[in-house]
């Protein structure tokens, strides 16, 4: 229960600071609630500065959709890809996607903005969306998944009856690998929509901003305009509205354990 009411804690101060004016934001309690205020807070937030805000939640929505999206397939078909076949060097270059997973997503961000950079794409969606593709990580949790969900003796049947090997992983081993799927989309959609500091280093037009990064241009704003306060912490409670939803609306494919296909 402690550890419950640590992780909402910030989520209640959202909702209860966005439902303040900005008179009452830092001068009174917590849970003091103005019923109008939210609204209020919320029509700023989409009309501040000609409704960039909005431009800035469909960007994120564009970035962190299309790029889990594209990176999930290519976790779980290269996880299926070191589980189920036997190639020279498999070991060691599964090792290789490991080192990827210790090093830190900043210490690549220099290095990806001289690629994109010599490669003309700095300052454009192709510039945030090509790095989300790789996800090492995923790569590491599609191989536990298909170890576990597809036994081998599916696979097997499946090439005794002639089906081909690109016919295997899209009908037998992409629905097997369904919770699998979901989780590393999960995963990966939370971690390029809080995605900070690649958007930051990447991007200099405040129309490819994705929310993330907009928010901090108007909180870097709240020393001398202390009115950016309230667009700052309601653009906050808007943007955390995704991904409940999209854990609310997949959760159930995590618990649903699906082997269709199982041996019998």
């Amino acid at each position: 229960m402690i550890g419950a009411l640590y992780a909402v804690f910030p989520l209640i101060w959202l909702v209860t600071s966005a439902a303040k004016n900005p008179n009452n934001l830092l001068g009174t309690s917590m849970f003091h609630i103005d019923r109008t205020a939210i609204a209020d807070n919320i029509r700023r937030v989409l009309d501040q500065d000609d409704g960039i805000y909005l431009t800035w939640f469909g960007n994120s929505l564009l970035y962190a959709g299309a790029g889990a999206l594209g990176s999930t397939i290519i976790c779980v078909a290269a996880g299926y890809a070191f589980d189920k076949y036997r190639f020279p060097l498999r070991e060691k270059l599964f090792g290789v996607v490991l080192v990827g997973v210790l090093v830190p997503v900043s210490a690549l961000a220099l290095p990806m903005y001289l690629l994109a950079s010599k490669a003309g794409l700095n300052n454009s969606y192709w510039a945030v969306f090509l790095p989300s593709l790789l996800n090492p990580f995923g790569v590491y949790l599609a191989r536990i998944f298909a170890r576990s969900y597809i036994p081998d003796e599916v696979i097997e049947a499946g090439r005794i009856d002639g089906a081909s090997d690109l016919r295997l992983f899209r009908s037998i081993g992409l629905p097997m690998m369904t919770p699998g799927f979901v989780t590393i989309f999960l995963f990966q959609f939370v971690t390029i929509w809080n995605n900070f500091f690649l958007p930051l280093v990447m991007l200099s037009d405040r129309a490819l901003f994705p929310v993330s990064l907009g928010l901090y241009t108007w909180s870097g704003n709240t020393t001398q305009a202390p009115e950016f306060y309230p667009l700052v912490i309601t653009g906050s409670l808007l943007a955390v509205l995704p991904l409940i939803i999209g854990f609310i609306v997949l959760q159930r494919y995590w618990r649903s354990g699906l082997t269709m296909g199982s041996v019998k």
